[in-house]
């Protein structure tokens, strides 16, 4: 007689994407009405959100998402990331008597929140292990995802004992990955005789206001950089690095986190320097890289007269970035609580967003 094998189901929480040209608008209103995005009351946060996807579906969004063949590439991307975390996982001997399975959570658009509650309970899970595929905690992102993930559990009376990583900045897995992605670059750069190099770490923009409320995200990314600046340095054993950290994606009159990296794009070309750019708070390619660095930067990069443009790629499914996430699960799994990587706040006591100090606001969605 065989023991049964507890099953644990992993959640990988992401942002969506489009599957459609019909689809664009509606996933559009779906951002916009996150309270976590917009901090409207919901009838005028309902008409904000109705005009911007519906103005933005047809000029920005639509154009970028058009480049790409009206679907975004986020999706499959993250269930490639899920099957790669999913082989791993269950090719460790010594989890012999678990049984993994991955599901993927989008916050925006199919599969979200409701659909895969029922897939999890269907299935029969035992323990659930929620995970970002957001390196870096932001109430807009992971924070968000929990809670709506948290309402949909409740409405479906789901009780299955739950732990949740909200963040890993400096995981070793994921520096690692990060690292080897711009040597490559670096690499390239040389050889076509572009020698002298400033690395920008863009990251996904916020509205100065949200991070001046306690949000840790701009802490995070900052410190992420550092770390696999300090990575690429020490791997390439140089003297010191040039390298920045500026942000994208900037929606609306509001004030931004910066510098933009349009911003470091000019400053760049003013120094004469060729760039690696390497957008270190995303894991996949989507129509942030694969559009905005890939085509529009780039060609704002020609027009200042920058030389070189390179672009690291995410971390995709790289080995060590999989591996670093199989060990966040079997090192998280059976805590029932949120927590870093490691276990302990990751983040000074300055931000009051982190959310290992607001848990108890988790069931306010």
């Amino acid at each position: 007689m065989t023991n049964k094998k507890k099953k644990i189901a992993v959640i990988l929480f992401n942002l969506g994407g489009p599957d459609s040209k019909n689809a664009i608008k509606p996933f559009l209103f779906n951002f916009f009405m996150d309270k976590n995005i917009t901090g409207l009351p919901i009838p005028f946060r309902c008409m904000l959100a109705a005009l911007i996807a519906n103005k933005r579906s047809k000029r920005e969004a639509g154009e970028s998402y058009a480049e790409l063949g009206n679907i975004s590439p986020l999706l499959t991307n993250s269930k490639a990331q899920a099957a790669a975390l999913e082989k791993t996982l269950k090719a460790d001997k010594a989890n012999k008597d678990v049984q993994y399975k991955t599901f993927i959570c989008m916050r925006y658009w199919h599969p979200m929140a409701p659909q895969v509650v029922r897939d999890v309970r269907d299935w029969g899970a035992d323990e659930i292990v929620l995970l970002p595929l957001y390196p870096q905690f932001s109430t807009t992102t992971t924070w968000s995802s929990m809670q709506i993930w948290h309402k949909a559990a409740h409405i479906a009376d789901l009780q299955t004992p739950t732990s949740t990583i909200c963040c890993y900045p400096t995981n070793a897995g994921f520096i690692k990955a990060s690292a080897e992605n711009i040597i490559t670059e670096i690499k390239a750069a040389k050889k076509a005789g572009d020698e002298d190099l400033r690395i920008l770490f863009s990251a996904h923009g916020l509205p100065e206001k949200i991070i001046k409320s306690g949000d840790p995200y701009q802490w995070q990314c900052e410190k992420t950089a550092a770390v696999i600046a300090e990575a690429v340095q020490k791997k390439l054993r140089l003297k010191s690095l040039d390298w920045q950290i500026c942000y994208q994606s900037r929606v609306g009159p509001l004030k931004w986190i910066g510098p933009s990296l349009d911003v470091a794009l000019e400053k760049a070309a003013h120094d004469k320097k060729s760039v690696v750019i390497y957008p270190h708070a995303f894991t996949q390619e989507h129509v942030e890289t694969l559009v905005e660095l890939d085509i529009e930067y780039k060609e704002e990069a020609e027009e200042m007269g920058l030389h070189g443009y390179y672009r690291a790629k995410t971390v995709g499914t790289h080995p060590a970035y999989i591996d670093g996430l199989a060990k966040l699960v079997k090192t998280h799994k059976g805590t029932k609580k949120i927590k870093a990587e490691g276990g302990k706040c990751v983040c000074p006591d300055k931000f009051g967003k982190c959310c290992m100090r607001v848990i108890d606001k988790l069931e306010a969605v």
